[in-house]
């Protein structure tokens, strides 16, 4: 077991672990077919190529965006949190499990009925599927059922920390635990603006029972649920970051109670900032989003503090095993296990996607790169690098672990090939992208439909570079793939740890204020309604003719 010489007992059940690695099976899936589709993108966006078959460039743009930033990652995500919450609230209960179990299926068969659509070139509408582009109804119907899905799922998250609870009154619930309800929770919260623009707009609209529905409030509640799920993917790389990288490099926590502080404000100023995607859309008052920018800019106080309490344990463990000077720290940690250099790839990554995200969130800055591929490059360095290397750098544990295999020196050695492969590939992408946007290159479009601007030319050079990163990533995804199904069927049987790093001997107890969920929810609430609740009266009061906001018929 590489990193550590102890044999953990600590293990995910085994039944757990199945419906845990329902999961990965259907997430890596994701992975290939999406992944496959954005090579074909940039490849076409590059002007050198084009698509066989028939097949359209937005059918293929919908198919990577949908399958990756949607799929792959909610499969993934839920598939960890429910390892965790096993891990450390102890074994779902049998009703919680059936409750995961049917959550899976009904989130697998609206997973096929929207991707059914997406192949049979009935919904190109791309992943934020704007109207008035209109999909066939069996998408959102679709798209429907996986989020009554994860609900359902949660739910199950939901019954087993308050079965802890119960079993531990008076007792702070276990850090992880604790982490995957908290983005639980986020979850349910923001998903309620994107069932309700499906249920009540959309899906009537599709189905021919209005003629017209209202744009910006269809755009205001995607929003609404567009930005937290930025945080619904992030969050469980925190809870890696926090957790699972201490005790992998042999430390211990920096500190429980600031983990579990930055976890609620990210609850807390995730969700009331949706209006910083609109801020050259009509129909808004300037106020509102200059109010909605601010709060959005509270959310770079926990991602600071995440930074402090990463790079605090970082220096204190290379300063316990000798390093000396500012940097000495920096030579002692583990690079040679791939269950942290990878994660530690997409950590670094996060200091230029936030530096982006600060440009995006801009009230001024926002409009030099709104609508730019920009925009595409800053969701590839937070989603596609932070996010996902620490992604496949828990699947590297975590897979052995759930399959009773070990991580090999060869498949340990492979994964950190993986991750430079991967970082190489999205520094030519990335990279490309935030270049050509600056020049103004459009996101969202393929080259037969701008190559005749003006300043094309200036962008191809970028756009190349774009296809050269993606064709690299690519490369990065068949290693991926690769050293999943070795852990999942073929590794040697063994036992393979699940880390879980613990409080220091000497800290302070942590305060049970954070198990007040009626404060932090009812706060959460509060910042809602104050945010949404004036802007989208407005919206309705003041809808263009022939709009129906809320109006079904």
């Amino acid at each position: 077991m590489l990193g550590s010489s102890k044999k953990t007992k600590a293990k995910v059940d085994r039944r757990d672990a199945k419906l845990s690695m329902a999961h990965f099976y259907a997430s890596f899936i994701a992975l290939a077919l999406g992944g496959l589709a954005g090579l074909l993108q940039v490849l076409v966006r590059s002007g050198k190529f084009e698509l066989p078959f028939g097949i359209g460039y937005y059918q293929v743009l919908t198919v990577h965006g949908v399958l990756l930033a949607l799929i792959m990652t909610t499969y993934f995500i839920f598939g960890f949190q429910i390892s965790a919450v096993s891990r450390t609230a102890g074994t779902l209960s049998n009703g919680a499990r059936k409750a995961g179990w049917i959550g899976f299926f009904v989130l697998t068969i609206g997973t096929l009925l929207a991707a059914t659509m997406i192949l049979l070139n009935e919904a190109s509408v791309l992943f934020t599927f704007y109207a008035p582009l209109q999909a066939h109804p069996i998408f959102y119907i679709g798209l429907t059922l996986v989020i009554v899905g994860t609900w359902i799922e949660g739910s199950a998250l939901i019954a087993s920390y308050v079965k802890w609870r119960k079993a531990n009154p008076g007792k702070v619930s276990p850090l992880l635990t604790f982490m995957a309800i908290i983005n639980t929770a986020m979850w349910f919260v923001a998903t309620i603006g994107v069932a309700t623009t499906v249920l009540v707009q959309i899906l009537p609209w599709s189905l021919g029972l209005v003629d017209t529905i209202d744009v910006l409030i269809s755009r205001t509640l995607f929003w609404y649920f567009g930005h937290p799920l930025v945080y619904f993917w992030l969050l469980p790389a925190y809870m890696a970051w926090y957790v699972i990288v201490p005790k992998v490099i042999g430390g211990k926590l920096f500190s429980d109670s600031l983990a579990r502080m930055s976890f609620i404000l990210f609850l807390l100023f995730s969700i009331p900032v949706g209006f910083h995607h609109q801020l050259t859309e009509p129909g808004i008052d300037p106020a509102w989003k200059f109010l909605q920018v601010i709060l959005t800019f509270l959310v770079v106080i926990p991602s600071l503090m995440t930074a402090f309490s990463l790079f605090g344990t970082f220096e204190t463990v290379g300063r316990a095993k000798g390093a000396k000077g500012l940097l000495g720290w920096f030579k002692k940690l583990p690079w040679g296990d791939a269950r942290f250099t990878v994660p530690f790839i997409g950590m670094v990554a996060f200091i230029p996607a936030g530096a982006g995200g600060m440009v995006n969130a801009s009230f001024q800055m926002n409009q030099v790169v709104h609508n730019t591929v920009w925009v595409t490059g800053h969701f590839h360095l937070t989603l596609a690098t932070s996010v996902v290397l620490t992604f496949f750098g828990i699947s590297y544990w975590l897979i052995p672990h759930l399959t009773g295999r070990k991580l090999t020196k060869k498949m340990n050695k492979l994964a950190i090939i993986q991750g430079i492969v991967w970082a190489v590939g999205m520094t030519f992408m990335s990279g490309g992208m935030h270049f050509a946007g600056l020049l103004g290159a459009p996101r969202r479009s393929s080259f037969s439909t701008y190559g005749d601007a003006p300043q094309a030319l200036e962008w191809i050079p970028y756009q190349i570079a774009q296809a050269v990163g993606g064709t690299i990533l690519f490369i990065g995804i068949i290693l991926v793939l690769i050293i999943f199904i070795n852990l999942a069927f073929f590794a040697p049987k063994g036992e393979e740890e699940f880390p879980v790093a613990e409080a220091p001997e000497k800290a302070e107890a942590t305060p049970l204020v954070f198990e007040n969920w009626k404060l932090w929810l009812g706060i959460t609430a509060l910042l809602i309604l104050f945010a949404y609740t004036i802007p989208l009266i407005d919206m309705i009061q003041n809808a263009p003719p022939g709009a129906k906001g809320f109006k079904l018929f």
